[in-house]
């Protein structure tokens, strides 16, 4: 049965938060939703360092999803601003999705993050992604049924975010949560984001990608330079920091073959977002305690928030 705002086909849009734990998924369900890459993806926390918005534009509304880094308890100056972004995200928005790693059992982690939901009193959908690890799906209910009681939730969303399956279920929930109103941005825009921001987070995660354990939270990317030198063609010249020389030879590697490839697969991304061939330069940088440096910070693009 149609309600009341499908009947008289009225148009809804607004702000979504996505908040989780680390390794959640919310970046990977953005890029998925969004249809391109926007946020860095990474099996290592605390990969998303900014809020990085991606607009999902349908014909019954529009949905400017948040993602924010992963909930954690703060303790570099890094991870205060990161924090600090959640919470601002929380303030700004129309509707709060809760994402939660349905694979692992809950922690103190899971209700700190419950309790920012609680605390922000906004209408808020929970999702339990990576549904595809879970063999035995009734193992989801006693789940369903603690986060029920904890919180009056709008509708619960089970999904894989990696796999796409039910994804568009929860954008039909999010729609119908949605306060009427015009489009916020035009149907061709899908992310807020600069074209040079967005080559950042590839380069980043490729980092993340083939160092392993090696590097795990000390590398950030700024691009310095983009230059479009013809409208087939663009040169871009990528600052990668590390705080340390040892971290220095990790990102190079040996015969600086990692650093090649960390370009190479960036660069074929980065080909796919801008339509069009780059040659991409990597510096590999030491900037020693740039976690905890507020100019350092200001320069890479992880803002304070206000």
């Amino acid at each position: 049965m149609l309600d009341e705002n499908e009947q008289n086909g009225s148009y809804r849009s607004g702000y979504v938060a996505l908040v989780g734990r680390p390794n959640a998924g919310k970046s990977t369900l953005l890029n998925r939703l969004v249809g391109e890459k926007i946020a860095a993806v990474s099996n290592k926390p605390q990969t998303t360092r900014h809020q990085i918005q991606g607009v999902i534009t349908k014909p019954e509304g529009q949905i400017v999803l948040v993602d924010t880094p992963g909930v954690h308890q703060p303790g570099y100056l890094l991870n205060r601003r990161m924090m600090a972004a959640v919470h601002d995200a929380l303030d700004g928005v129309d509707l709060v999705v809760l994402m939660r790693d349905a694979s692992v059992s809950t922690g103190n982690g899971d209700r700190f993050v419950l309790d920012l939901v609680k605390q922000s009193g906004k209408p808020a959908l929970l999702v339990l992604n990576k549904t595809d690890k879970v063999q035995d799906k009734s193992q989801l209910l006693p789940l369903l049924e603690w986060y029920g009681q904890q919180y009056d939730w709008r509708a619960f969303v089970p999904l894989s975010a990696r796999r796409g399956e039910n994804v568009e279920a929860l954008v039909a929930e999010i729609i119908k949560h949605l306060p009427e109103g015009e489009p916020l941005f035009a149907e061709d825009e899908f992310t807020d984001q600069s074209v040079r921001a967005m080559v950042a987070e590839i380069v980043r995660e490729k980092i993340l990608r083939t160092t392993g354990e090696e590097i795990p939270y000390v590398t950030a990317v700024v691009t310095e330079k983009y230059e479009q030198e013809r409208a087939d063609f663009a040169h871009i010249y990528c600052a990668i920091f590390v705080e340390r020389a040892s971290q220095k030879k990790i990102v190079i590697g040996k015969g600086a073959e990692r650093l090649k490839e960390v370009g190479t697969s960036a660069r074929h991304d980065i080909e796919r977002l801008v339509g069009h061939r780059v040659y991409l330069e990597l510096f590999v940088r030491v900037q020693e305690n740039w976690r905890n440096s507020e100019r350092a910070l200001d320069e890479i693009g992880i803002k304070k928030q206000r």
